[in-house]
């Protein structure tokens, strides 16, 4: 019998939780993420718990254990029990009766065998009793050992019931499996137009958690061989991201490695923030007008200096020894001077001086003095236009 980890379940909240949902002979189980990380050594983040207990009787084992309860998706039966300052997502076991691609009509149900057959995937499917024993209702045991990515039952179904587990496919793919089902491949790419039914904001929480993995790479060339690349950012460049990924030289970062791979604006196809819209347009201004190191992480700060200097790399400018070095000096180096010190000049005047000085102020490596750069302001008015 597989056990999870001893430390998982040693957790006071956690326990206070079990024992309050068990109270009146109910079942409780840790599902899904919580199980599948604790067996490969990963953190584990989110515990969600599966349970034979009504969400009103939820609510009410609760109450009677002093625990806070936010009826947070009751309808579909989930209750979050809240101790110790952390949230518990508990939910019944469901079965579906009927799915639309987007959204589920559920059944409660006292079978976890029922409960298991909707989830998506195999080695999500996992269960462990308040004692660590892990239940394998779908087989997912093996294929957690072997990293192989697999749906529950037939693959077709599982994405017809909901077309996002198209794109789980793929960042669960990049995520935790080194090789994956060939008849969900096969799927995932007969079914992407279903893709189309999915919002944005969904489809870009996705991707941004893709590109966030370790090595996506493959699972974006898989994306790319199924079609479903082109589908959801067309003219992506799948082959740019290798590059990237060879020559990266920092913590995995979402946007940029969606810089590399698509080079237009991505905020409509993915409902990017604003603030995330404007992060990549500077990367592509960057690289459009081919700042170098020391202004990109001037106009820009280090995280998105950083950026621009791996891109650079990938795209087959070598990088200096001291990189690093430069890009934490020119994002703490603000010019030195302000418009205060150009009292002659106003308006345009004013702009284009201090303009020549922020020019003068990174190709000196933040070296010049104040006087050098008020000289080089007033002397850019003397220039022909």
């Amino acid at each position: 019998m597989t056990q999870l980890p001893g430390h998982v379940l040693r957790d006071p909240a956690l326990r206070r939780v079990l024992t309050a949902l068990q109270a009146q002979g109910n079942r409780a189980y840790l599902v899904g993420g919580v199980v599948r990380n604790a067996l490969l050594d990963e953190p584990v983040d989110d515990i969600d718990i599966a349970t034979d207990a009504r969400p009103e009787h939820t609510l009410a084992l609760a109450a009677a254990a002093g625990l806070r309860a936010v009826p947070t998706g009751i309808d579909h039966g989930t209750v979050t029990l809240v101790t110790g300052g952390r949230g518990f997502e508990v939910t019944t076991f469901r079965r579906d009766v009927s799915t639309d691609g987007r959204h589920a009509v559920v059944a409660f149900s006292e079978d976890l065998a029922e409960d298991a057959a909707r989830r998506d995937f195999t080695f999500n499917a996992l269960y462990a009793d308040p004692e660590g024993r892990v239940i394998d209702p779908t087989g997912g045991l093996p294929d957690l050992v072997e990293r192989r990515l697999r749906f529950v039952g037939d693959p077709a179904s599982r994405i017809r019931e909901d077309y996002l587990r198209i794109l789980r496919f793929f960042r669960f793919f990049a995520r935790y499996a080194h090789q994956a089902d060939p008849a969900a491949i096969a799927a995932c790419g007969e079914h992407k137009a279903g893709l189309a039914q999915i919002a944005r904001e969904r489809i870009g929480t996705e991707m941004k958690k893709l590109l966030a993995a370790p090595d996506p790479g493959p699972a974006v060339k898989l994306m790319a061989e199924t079609g479903v690349l082109e589908m959801l950012l067309p003219g992506a460049r799948p082959d740019a991201l290798p590059p990237l990924l060879a020559v990266e030289d920092a913590p995995p970062a979402w946007p940029r490695r969606l810089a590399a791979l698509f080079p237009n604006d991505a905020g409509p196809f993915l409902r990017l923030s604003k603030s995330e819209t404007r992060a990549l347009a500077a990367l592509r201004q960057a690289a459009d007008k081919g700042w170098s190191l020391d202004e990109a992480a001037y106009r820009l700060g280090a995280e998105a200096g950083t950026h621009h200097a791996l891109l650079m790399a990938a795209a087959g400018r070598p990088l200096p020894p001291d990189w690093r070095e430069r890009i934490t000096r020119a994002a703490t180096s603000p010019l030195p001077i302000s418009a205060a010190d150009l009292a002659p000049l106003s308006g345009p005047s004013l702009g284009q001086g201090l303009r020549a000085a922020e020019a003068a102020w990174i190709a000196s490596s933040f070296s010049l003095p104040a006087p050098a750069l008020i000289d080089m302001a007033l002397l850019a008015q003397e220039e022909p236009s």
